[in-house]
């Protein structure tokens, strides 16, 4: 696998896995901008949101676009995210690794809702 394999199924695991695993992945003080009401957190807020911490059921992930400069990745691409009884999420997002210590680690995430 390559790197950017191993990045694509990483940010599958970040939405579709439970929050320990999303929590393991992320950089302590990782900075997340999601649509309101949650905004921009930062470090344990991020875990404390419940529409943050509560996974989806399944994703795809579309329009994938990749840039990597030495030790950080960026990930962009358009989701269309599943769970519950709420109707499809489609957003446009993007991701930012830091490789550390040979571990990618996510240290931004941003969604755009697509109306």
């Amino acid at each position: 696998m390559t790197d950017e394999d191993d990045l694509w199924a990483l940010e599958e695991r970040f939405w579709t896995k439970g929050a320990d695993s999303a929590r393991h992945m992320t950089a302590k003080d990782a900075v997340f901008v999601f649509p309101y009401p949650a905004g921009i957190l930062q470090g344990e807020s991020l875990w404390r949101e419940s529409s943050v911490a509560q996974r989806w059921r399944s994703v795809v992930m579309t329009e994938r676009y990749f840039k990597r400069e030495k030790d950080v990745a960026v990930l962009a691409y358009r989701v269309s995210a599943e769970r519950g009884d709420i109707p499809i999420y489609e957003a446009l997002c993007t991701s930012s690794y830091l490789q550390d210590d040979g571990k990618w680690l996510r240290i931004a995430h941003q969604q755009t809702p697509v109306s």
